[in-house]
């Protein structure tokens, strides 16, 4: 059977972490060193506004900028670190765990999505941009 977007995320949701907004919030307050990834393609990425502090590196451009065996103009240096706090978010989560997934199979190790992307954020009460 053909894999679905339904069913990639689905895998991903069981190998990567998922933490709701106040806990990303929280972590990104007491780690100053969080680094927040939007990862909706440009054109969508602030519909429903951004994290303070987040990037927009679009999942499909996600594996490139985070390979260390690509040339430097290629890669993101913020993405050096595998042990770097990285939360990744999307406009309602799907996209952000599959973000997630993605970088957890190159080698971070602490990372997470956070669940229902920024949409949860802004509902949770959060500021936007």
């Amino acid at each position: 059977m053909a894999l679905t977007f339904g069913k990639l995320v689905e895998e991903a949701k069981n190998n990567v972490s998922g933490i709701s907004s106040a806990e990303a919030k929280k972590k990104i307050a007491e780690n100053s060193n969080t680094y927040v990834i939007d990862v909706q393609d440009a054109a969508d990425a602030g519909a429903c506004g951004l994290i303070p502090s987040s990037v927009n590196i679009s999942l499909g451009m996600l594996p490139i900028r985070a390979d260390l065996e690509l040339p430097e103009n290629f890669r993101n240096p913020e993405l050096a670190d595998r042990n770097r706090p990285v939360l990744v978010t999307c406009g309602a989560g799907g996209q952000a765990a599959l973000g997630a997934y993605l970088l957890k199979q190159m080698g971070f190790t602490d990372v997470a999505f956070i669940e229902g992307g920024t949409t949860a954020w802004k509902e949770a009460g959060f500021e936007t941009v």
